[in-house]
Formats: C-alpha cells, structure tokens, sequence
C-alpha cells in the first residue's frame, strides 16, 4: 500500500461567482506512527499479541528447561518457534499492506536475525534430544563433574555391562584396602563375576530399563522410531570437538536469548510509536541502555533471593569449596566485584559520550552534571572494585599479621581468626553511588512538569533499592551466612522490586516518550502505577519459571537429588 492510497478525499459541491459548481479536495494527512494508524490493525495485533505469548511466557520456560537440562525443553522450544513464525507471518502481512512509517528501523531486521538463531538452536536441541546424557555432559567440562554422587547400585549396573573396566581396577570406592585383599581378589575373577551377576540381575534389568527410558521418551516426542534412530546416529558419529561446539552455541544462545528478546520487545514499541527519529535517538538510546541495565539488575538481584548462583556465594551464603564447585566457579568474583565493575565500566565510558546528542555546540550546565554523575561511577566503582579485592585486603592486614609471623605463644589464639564477617561481601558503595543518582535525578530540572515527575519516580525507587540493600548489610553483618543455602534476606524483595519498576520508569523517561505522554493528556501517575502492577506481575511471574526449573531438575536425577539432601 502506498502513500497516495492511505489518503482520503471528502468532495463537497460549491457554486462558483459565475455559476457553475466546483469540487473542494478535503486531504486527511497520513499517519505518521504505526500506533495512530487504524488501518489493518488486526494483523498487528496478532503480531504483538503473539510475540508477547511467545517471548515473555514461553521463552523463559524453554530456556530453564533447557537450563535443566529436560527433554521436555525441545518441545518448549518448537512452541516458542511456532508462535514466533505465526508472529512473523502476521507482522509480515501488515508491513505489506501499509506504508512504511519507519524507515531502517532495527525491529525488522532483529526480528528475523532471531529467528535463525533460535531455529538453528533447535536443530542442535533436536541432536541432544538424540544424545546419551553422557555425552552432553562431557561436552561440559569440569562444572558439570564437580560433584555427582553415584550409588553403589550404579556402579554394579556399570560393571556388569563393562566387565574389562572391572579388572583394571584395584577395589571399589567403598572399599577401604585394609583386610580385603581375598574379597576383592574374589570380585576381580570371573567366578566372582558370574556369582554377582546372578545376585543383582534383576535389579540391573530396572537400572537398564531406567538407562533407556529418556530414549523411549524422545523417541515417542519425535513420533519416528527412523528419524530417532537416524539423528541418534549423526549425534555420536560427530567428533568431539564439533560437538562441544554446538554445545557451545546452545548454552550462548540460553544465555543471551532473554536479553535479545528484551531488545526485541523495545525496539518494536520504539518503531510502534514511531520514536527516537532524528537526533532524539541518543536520548532514547541514553535511557533505554540506562533503564535496562537497572531493569535487568533488577532480575538479577531477586534470582539472587531466589537462591541462583549459590555456587559462587551470590545467594547470600557461604561459597561453596572445591569438591562441591568446580576451580572455574571458585573463580569467579564476588556479587559486590561485579557490581562495582559495571558501574567503574559505566563511568569509563559514559564521560565521553554525555555531549553526544549537541555535538559541536556550546557546553550546557546540564551536560557538565551529566559528566560530574559519570566521574561519580568511574571512582565509585573503582573504589568497589579495591573494597572487593583480596591482595588489597592482605595488604591493609600486613602491618598486623607480622605481629604474628613468629609464631609465638599466641598464634594459636581465636582472636587471630579471621573474623565471621568475612565470609560473606559486605560493600556498601555500589548501593550509595545508586543512592546518590537517585537523590540527583530526583531533583533534575526537566523541560516540563510531566518529566519532572517521571524523572522523581525512578530517582526515589533507586533511593528505595539503596535503603533496603542497606539493610540487607545490617542484617548480614549481625549475623553472617553459616551455610551453603542461601539465606533469602527479606529486604532484597523490596530491592529488586524498586530496581525493576525503577529501570522501567527510567525507559519511559526519555523525550520522545514524556512528548506523547502530554500529546494524549496523560500524567506522571500513569507510567507510575501501569509500571507497579507489571513489576509486580513479573516477579511472581519469575518466581514460577524459576520453580518450573526446580521441578525438571529434581524430575530428571531424582537419585542425585537424594544424595545431596542425605549428605551430613
């Protein structure tokens, strides 16, 4: 559909000095947004309709299926694709039949950039669908074997399968190698073979059937004994190298996904409401990456509740040691660490790009605030970063452990011990760098009311955020975690809710959007409440795929999950 064809004429007779009748052309104006414009509307309410299903409820449960590592995630998956291409297939229609109101706009091309990258998931899922769990598991390295309790019951199952792996070993685990020698003598012949495999043969027929179940299963989800069989074949004929990375790929693309389709969802609203045109696209820019981050953070900081990312002491408990985490996740840095580097990474970069949307022209004050709030987080997040540092810990505790280097009469003392309080990150600063950007933002002169307000909203939710984490701290320092669970301190809740709501509000703050706020007579309340009652959904939202995750774990190694819970 052209231009000239989105256009209406009204004709209404008019008589002219001399008599004789004229026509007046009436010209309806085209629209300038997608969102003004009426025509079509229910092919792109489909669209968004079904991406909204797709991207924000079944994408998320997909990917912790896939997280878990459940053959039920290849099924998540292919729903997922269909209402995508179903999706697309709407959104496709509707660009044909109307003009296009955004040129080069990223939304159409991100779109179908998604697409193959979420399809050629698939087909790598569709292969680990195919793959013994051994497989995949090696492709994972040393995370994956860090701690995997096997029952005894197992290993026989393994040995009589693989009788030749038994006489290359000395004794079983369970074996202590003092006063055993004819026991284990006896276990290593192949009377002492046969007469085991006589006692455990019906038991090892269930751990076989068990074996070979997750097969039955994903071959009755493929509905083809042939296909299963055929991709069965591919998958273990494919050298290990080509395999780990697929393997690679997949868990990327998990890890990324959500994220992409963050940007996916703004960058449509963005070409909907035919914003950010023209120079404002560095305000938008500005606020959308700026709210995002404290949106996501936000995400983050309730997972941490949750209990995710408990192997690097992120729940708010004590990390756990090698043999039950791997050398790789002991690695990695405190929670504290990385929020300052974020912030240091922030400052760094974002001193060099405040006078950016007026380049060329005269210095404003705003600009300079904008540079004073950037060298903030450079130094904040340095700082951090040195509070979070062990070498710098040793180095402020030298000049008192020499006291102690001759190792006297006292050495021995508990008041040598490193005190409680250092098993756990206590780093207030990230929490007052937010603080004080929540008291300046707050207060920011704004070229109307209506952004004045706004701005005040996020500004006072991220003081919210800092007040709660510091009674985070103060309930941590009175008493510090004592366990490897996490210990879900109640006020990070009232964190991460003002962290999200407070990231939402900031997108919503740019120019572009505040102008069309006051174009349709709508205050600051209602970005403000419409922005509680999503953040407030999301949570719960969140909280359910978290346990759909918890679910398929424990679904898919119950023995293992008995095995951690008997340990002392």
């Amino acid at each position: 559909m052209d231009v000239a064809a989105s256009t209406s004429s009204n004709a209404s007779p008019t008589a002219s000095a001399m008599g004789s009748p004229t026509v007046s052309m009436t010209t309806v104006p085209v629209p300038s947004t997608y969102f003004t414009h009426s025509a079509f509307s229910p092919f792109i309410l489909a669209h968004i309709g079904l991406m909204t299903i797709a991207w924000f409820f079944v994408l998320p449960v997909s990917v912790m299926l896939s997280v878990a590592r459940s053959r039920l995630a290849f099924a998540t998956q292919i729903a997922f694709f269909g209402l995508n291409a179903f999706g697309l297939l709407f959104g496709t229609i509707y660009n044909g039949r109307t003009p296009d109101m955004y040129e080069k706009n990223l939304h159409h091309t991100l779109g179908w950039a998604i697409t193959w990258v979420v399809l050629a998931q698939i087909m790598i899922g569709l292969l680990r669908l195919c793959t013994d769990d051994k497989k995949i598991e090696d492709s994972h390295g040393e995370e994956r074997l860090a701690f995997m309790p096997v029952g005894t019951n197992n290993m026989t199952g393994y040995h009589q399968m693989h009788p030749e792996s038994v006489a290359s070993m000395h004794r079983y685990s369970h074996d202590s190698g003092h006063g055993t020698e004819s026991n284990t003598s006896r276990s290593d012949s192949p009377a002492g073979l046969l007469e085991e495999k006589d006692k455990e043969t019906p038991q090892f027929e269930d751990q076989a059937r068990d074996y070979h179940t997750p097969y039955r299963k994903s071959e009755r989800l493929l509905g083809s004994a042939k296909l299963f069989r055929l991709l069965s074949r591919v998958s273990h004929a494919m050298p290990n190298r080509m395999w780990n990375i697929l393997t690679w790929y997949y868990d990327t693309v998990d890890i990324l996904i959500l994220i992409i389709g963050f940007v996916a969802i703004l960058t449509g609203l963005v070409t909907y409401g035919g914003v950010f045109c023209g120079s404002n696209i560095f305000n938008g820019l500005a606020h959308s990456v700026k709210g995002g981050i404290f949106f996501w953070y936000g995400l983050l900081t309730l997972s941490r509740w949750m209990g995710c990312f408990a192997e690097y002491g992120w729940a708010w408990n004590v990390r756990p040691p090698l043999g039950i985490v791997s050398a790789r996740q002991l690695k990695v840095p405190s929670a504290e660490f990385v929020e300052s580097f974020v912030i240091f990474l922030y400052g760094s970069t974002n001193v060099f790009l405040e006078h950016l949307a007026a380049w060329g022209d005269a210095w404003t004050a705003q600009d300079l605030e904008h540079v004073s709030i950037s060298i903030m987080f450079f130094g904040g997040g340095l700082f951090g970063m040195l509070v979070e540092s062990r070498n710098v810990r040793e180095l402020l505790n030298a000049s008192f452990s020499r006291w102690n280097a001759n190792g006297d009469q006292y050495s021995h003392e508990e008041r040598w011990a490193p005190p409680k309080t250092y098993s756990s990150s206590m780093n207030p600063f990230p929490a007052l760098i937010i603080l004080l950007l929540g008291l300046m933002m707050s207060s920011h002169h704004q070229h109307s009311m209506v952004s004045t307000m706004v701005h005040k909203q996020w500004g006072m939710l991220f003081v919210g955020f800092a007040l709660a984490r510091a009674v985070t701290y103060i309930l941590t320092y009175l008493s510090p975690p004592s366990s490897y669970l996490p210990s879900r301190p109640p006020s990070e809740i009232i964190a991460s809710f003002c962290l999200i709501s407070g990231g939402l509000i900031f997108i919503a703050s740019n120019k572009d959007t505040v102008a069309a706020m006051e174009s349709h007579d709508l205050n600051a309340m209602f970005v403000f409440t419409v922005t509680m009652g999503w953040t407030a959904f999301l949570m719960a939202w969140q909280i359910i795929v978290l346990s759909i995750k918890g679910w398929a774990v424990g679904r898919r190694r119950p023995e293992h999950n008995a095995a951690c819970h008997n340990l002392p």
